[in-house]
C-alpha cells in the first residue's frame, strides 16, 4: 500500500510540475489579421499570393518568439476568408472579422469587394489593405482604406512612358473584361495615354471574363494596328489566352498590363508567346532585395512548392500593419490612433538593401497619406520567369 502510494503521490507531482512548466511557458497572447480576398476562380492568383505571404510571414515571426508591441509580445494568427471576387462575399467576410474583433485586414483584391467593405470597416473600427485602385478608397472622408500596392493610375503613365521613349511607340490599343474593374482601369489608362501623346487607335473593344476564344475580341483591334496593345486589369487566367491569341494572329508588337501576373500560370498557357510581355512585378529585385527578403522567399517556397514574383509586394501589409502598431499600441483596438500615427510613421524596411524605409504616401494622388510606400517594379517576361525591365517610386 506504502509502495502504491509513493507512486501516486510521484505521479501527481509529475503532473504538477507539467502543469507549473506548461504555464509558465504558455504561448503568447495572440494578435489576430485577417485576409479577405479573391483564392479561387480566374483571379485566385492575386488572393493566393496575399493569403501565403501572410502566412509565411506569421510563422516566421511566432517562430522566433513572436512580436513585441507596447509590454506585450504576441503570436501572429492569419484568418483567411475566400471572397470568391463576390462584393456579397466579401462584406460577409468582412463582417466575420468583426465578429472574431479583428480591427485589421489585408484586402479584398478587386475594386468592387474593396469598395463594398468600405461601409463595414467604417462601422465597425477595421482598417483594411484593399488591392485596389478606386480614389474614392483613399480619400476624403473615407480614412479606413489603405492601397496596398502601385496603382494602374501610377504604373500606367511610367510603362507607356518607358515604350514612348525606349521603344518609339506611337500608337495604343486597350482590350478589357466587361467588368467594373477592368473597365474602370481602361479608362484610366486612355486617360493617361492620351495625356502623353499617344494615339489611342482602339479602346472599346471588351470580352467576358469566361470566354474562351479570344480570336473575334481581338481581330478588330489588331486590325486597328496598334504598336503597343494594353490588356486592362487582366486576370493571371485570362493573361496567356489573350497574349497567345493575339501572337497567333500576327500581332507582332507590344503588349502589357498594370496588373500582376503569375510567370507559371504565363508559361503553361502561353509559352515562348509571352516572352516580352510587360507587367507590374513585385516590389522588389534581385539587386534591390535584403536577406530578409532572400530567407522570405526560400521560406514561401519551402512551405508552399513554388513562389510568386507578386509576394514581393504582398507581404509589406502586413509589415506596415505590425510596424505600426508597435510605433503607437494604442492602435491595436483604436484604429484613430492608427491613422493618427500614420502620417509620421517611418521605420526601416526590413525587405529591401540601403536605407530604404516604411513610409506612407498617397498624398499626390489621394490628399492623404493613405498608400504602402513600395516601389515600382516594372517586369518583362522571358522564357518561364520575370526579367527586372526599370524601377521608379510613387509619392
Amino acid at each position: 500500500m506504502k509502495h502504491r502510494n509513493i507512486i501516486k503521490h510521484a505521479l501527481m507531482a509529475s503532473v504538477m510540475s507539467a502543469s507549473i512548466s506548461t504555464f509558465a511557458f504558455a504561448a503568447n497572447p495572440v494578435l489576430k489579421v485577417g485576409f479577405v480576398g479573391v483564392t479561387s476562380g480566374p483571379a485566385a492568383a492575386w488572393g493566393i499570393s496575399n493569403q501565403r505571404s501572410m502566412e509565411t510571414r506569421a510563422e516566421w515571426i511566432n517562430e522566433i518568439g513572436g512580436v513585441t508591441i507596447g509590454d506585450t509580445t504576441y503570436d501572429i494568427e492569419i484568418v483567411a476568408f475566400d471572397d470568391q471576387k463576390d462584393p456579397k462575399r466579401a462584406i460577409a467576410g468582412m463582417e466575420k472579422m468583426a465578429q472574431e474583433g479583428i480591427h485589421y485586414v489585408v484586402g479584398p483584391n478587386v475594386d468592387d469587394g474593396a469598395a463594398a467593405v468600405r461601409p463595414v470597416a467604417e462601422q465597425k473600427g477595421i482598417m483594411y489593405f484593399p488591392y485596389a485602385f478606386p480614389k474614392s478608397l483613399y480619400t476624403k472622408p473615407a480614412s479606413n482604406a489603405v492601397l496596398g500596392m502601385v496603382a494602374n493610375y501610377q504604373s500606367g503613365p511610367a510603362i507607356y512612358e518607358y515604350f514612348m521613349k525606349q521603344e518609339g511607340v506611337k500608337k495604343v490599343a486597350f482590350v478589357a473584361a466587361n467588368e467594373s474593374d477592368p473597365l474602370s482601369q481602361r479608362d484610366g489608362g486612355v486617360a493617361a495615354a492620351t495625356k502623353l501623346g499617344l494615339e489611342v487607335v482602339s479602346s472599346n473593344v471588351t470580352y467576358q471574363v469566361d470566354t474562351t476564344d479570344f480570336t473575334p475580341v481581338l481581330l478588330p483591334v489588331i486590325k486597328s494596328r496598334p504598336e503597343l496593345l494594353v490588356l486592362s486589369g487582366v486576370s493571371p487566367a485570362n493573361a496567356p489566352q489573350l497574349i497567345r491569341s493575339a501572337r497567333e494572329l500576327g500581332f507582332t508588337g507590344f503588349i502589357s498590363t498594370e496588373t500582376a501576373q503569375d510567370a507559371n500560370v504565363l508559361k503553361e498557357g502561353a509559352g515562348s508567346l509571352a516572352n516580352g510581355f510587360v507587367s507590374v512585378g513585385g516590389a522588389s529585385t534581385p539587386e534591390l532585395a535584403s536577406d530578409m527578403m532572400r530567407e522570405f522567399v526560400e521560406r514561401y517556397t519551402k512551405k508552399f512548392g513554388e513562389y510568386n514574383d507578386e509576394s514581393n509586394t504582398k507581404v509589406y501589409a502586413l509589415e506596415y500593419i505590425i510596424e505600426t502598431l508597435k510605433a503607437n499600441p494604442s492602435a491595436i483596438t483604436d484604429v484613430t490612433q492608427f491613422q493618427k500615427t500614420m502620417d509620421s510613421f517611418e521605420a526601416p524596411n526590413p525587405y529591401m538593401v540601403g536605407e530604404a524605409k516604411l513610409s506612407y504616401v498617397g498624398t499626390s494622388s489621394f490628399g492623404q497619406k493613405r498608400q504602402v510606400a513600395v516601389p515600382l517594379v516594372v517586369n518583362v517576361y522571358k522564357d518561364g520567369k520575370f526579367e527586372t525591365l526599370f524601377v521608379a517610386t510613387v509619392d
